[in-house]
């Protein structure tokens, strides 16, 4: 009877025993296996400290940029200004050409002379535009273009083939290297049917 009790007290005290163990919190040291919580004072200090180097790394990539940005700009600037000084400097001898030409005795010159060099004024330069690029829009009898054309008038066509073409350009249009300067101001033909034949301007 002693042995039997004896087992019936084992019994009676493992539920205990067990449930000691459960109430017993993990990562307390107590031999469980999960993971160490940090303090939360070294949690605050740590973000702390990757805040201050991500600011940091934002302050120098912003710097870098802004010195990039002002680089380029100064650089476009310079290559601007060079590029127009050597557009003068290709013009400079024709130019002195033209001062002559516009200061000479017209009682000591004659009307052959001060003709002759305004041509050669032109044809030098444009033989330093052209070099640099520069081409002229004065084409009549070419479809009009509103990219190319500036429409100031319209005049009736003649025949249905000539509608929207133009018929005359009043002022030359330039362009640079394809980008257009100033268009060509134009008068643009209209097929009006024979209704409309021999009303405009001939």
């Amino acid at each position: 009877m002693l042995k039997k009790r004896n087992t019936m007290d084992d019994k009676d005290k493992q539920p205990q025993a067990a449930g000691a163990d459960a109430a017993q919190p993990q990562g307390s040291g107590g031999g469980g296996g999960g993971a160490l919580l940090e303090p939360p004072e070294e949690a605050v200090a740590r973000l702390e400290r990757e805040v201050a180097d991500l600011k940091d790394k934002y302050l120098r990539l912003a710097a870098e940029y802004d010195n990039f940005r002002k680089r380029a700009l100064k650089e476009r600037t310079e290559a601007w200004e060079k590029a127009q000084a050597d557009l003068v400097l290709r013009l400079v001898d024709a130019l002195d050409d033209l001062a002559r030409f516009a200061h000479v005795d017209p009682t000591q010159t004659d009307a052959k002379t001060i003709h002759d060099g305004v041509d050669l004024v032109e044809r030098k330069l444009w033989k330093e535009l052209e070099a640099a690029g520069v081409t002229r829009v004065d084409q009549s009898g070419v479809p009009f273009d509103p990219n190319l054309h500036e429409a100031v008038t319209t005049r009736a066509a003649d025949h249905p083939a000539r509608d929207h073409t133009v018929g005359a350009v009043l002022q030359p249009g330039y362009q640079m290297r394809g980008a257009l300067i100033r268009p060509a101001r134009v008068v643009v033909l209209q097929w009006k049917g024979d209704e409309g034949r021999g009303t405009g301007d001939e």
